[in-house]
């Protein structure tokens, strides 16, 4: 069987043992930090105000909730480092995980700039690469002359820097951006980030009983469990009804996480950064989508509108939970599909990823995802 050797031989699972107190840590800390940071909202008058186009919510709900997970997951990593300490790398993981929450304290800071000034599309990108030059200056980066060596092209080590930060760079603005625009329903951005980082711990528990990476198998271990503690602390509040958003300051964060762990499993053999992608692959979709049809149909790429894949599925006669738990199957779906990549040879594994995403546009164009009526309308109904 494929997965058959999913757990490896070379370090026990009693290992991971060790990082219980990580994601317990994190979820009650997340938990208490979103209750706080709704009071402060609403006494701020920090909200998301309803403005019946792409805002649909009937009342002014808190923002802030990014706080409380950007909490919850610093707990985490904190609590990941005393537990890792006097590991024989500790200097390379104290740096690659600095890099992660220091990023990730930048993306948010970002996010809660735009929720309460609205800046500007350029504004947000500038600040995103900033957050991304956290995980350059600490090390995180791909390791690319393991995929261009299979070619026969021995990169330079100075070209391989180069196309690194270039990686890191776009993988941060694309992550941060797709949940951005995946933050449209309660409970949808969380939860499906949710599933996609257990499906990521299931790759970093696999690697680590493989003992592929010394720095590498603790880095990614702590930080799937604080990012999934820190995410399932606030989603209490975040579920429909919402008693706060996330906001850009949520969205941005775990974008900038999820993208930190893709960068991660970049770090020797491709196939297990590919089904990181394929585990990612329903934000990949839903923003495709969104852009794809935006140039179909001639309309700003930047202007919000009610077309996203989760918008046309309530025109379309789902309620709201339908559509999240919808959601949440696909998500799943996509999580199952990056797990079982990883588990086949590389030269497969890019057939199947190429497979994957060549059916995912050819349903999305079938079934008429791509149209568009307004500015803001998502698809027009049949009488």
């Amino acid at each position: 069987m494929i997965l058959a050797e999913f757990i490896g031989p070379k370090r026990p699972v009693e290992w991971l043992v060790q990082f219980w107190p990580v994601p317990l840590l994190s979820f009650c800390c997340a938990l208490a930090a979103t209750w706080m940071c709704k009071r402060i909202a609403l006494k701020l008058g920090i909200v998301d105000r309803p403005d019946h186009l792409v805002k649909t919510h009937k009342e002014p709900v808190a923002y802030l909730g990014g706080v409380g997970i950007l909490t919850g997951l610093t707990v985490g990593i904190l609590t990941g480092l005393y537990v890792i300490q006097g590991h024989e790398h500790f200097g390379t993981i104290f740096r690659w995980l600095a890099g992660v929450l220091a990023g990730g304290a930048i993306a948010c800071f970002v996010g809660v700039v735009d929720d309460v000034l609205n800046i500007r599309p350029g504004q947000k990108v500038f600040g995103q690469t900033i957050a991304s030059l956290a995980l350059i200056l600490a090390g995180v980066l791909p390791t690319l002359h393991y995929f261009t060596g299979p070619l026969g092209w021995d990169m330079p080590a100075e070209l391989e820097y180069a196309f690194g930060v270039l990686a890191v760079v776009l993988f941060v603005l694309g992550a941060t951006n797709s949940l951005n625009l995946l933050d449209g329903l309660d409970g949808l951005c969380a939860g499906v980030t949710g599933i996609i980082t257990l499906a990521m711990l299931l790759l970093a528990v696999h690697l680590s009983t493989w003992e592929f990476s010394a720095a590498g198998d603790p880095v990614r271990i702590i930080v799937c469990l604080s990012l999934v503690g820190g995410v399932f602390g606030f989603l209490p509040f975040n579920r429909h009804p919402a008693k706060i958003f996330m906001g850009d300051a949520g969205s941005m964060l775990l974008g900038f996480v999820v993208a930190a762990l893709m960068i991660l499993f970049a770090e020797r053999v491709p196939r297990w950064w590919m089904a990181s992608i394929v585990v990612f692959g329903l934000p990949i979709v839903d923003t495709a989508t969104a852009l794809v049809r935006r140039l179909l149909n001639r309309r700003p790429l930047f202007v919000s509108d009610r077309g996203h894949i989760y918008d046309q599925m309530i025109d379309r006669g789902l309620s709201l939970r339908q559509t999240v738990a919808v959601c949440y199957l696909l998500a799943g779906l996509y999580a199952a599909l990056g797990l079982f990549m990883s588990q086949i040879r590389t030269r497969y594994a890019v057939a199947a990823y190429v497979l994957v995403f060549a059916v995912s546009a050819l349903v999305i164009w079938r079934k008429g995802f791509l149209r568009m009526e307004g500015l803001r309308g998502a698809v027009r109904k049949e009488p």
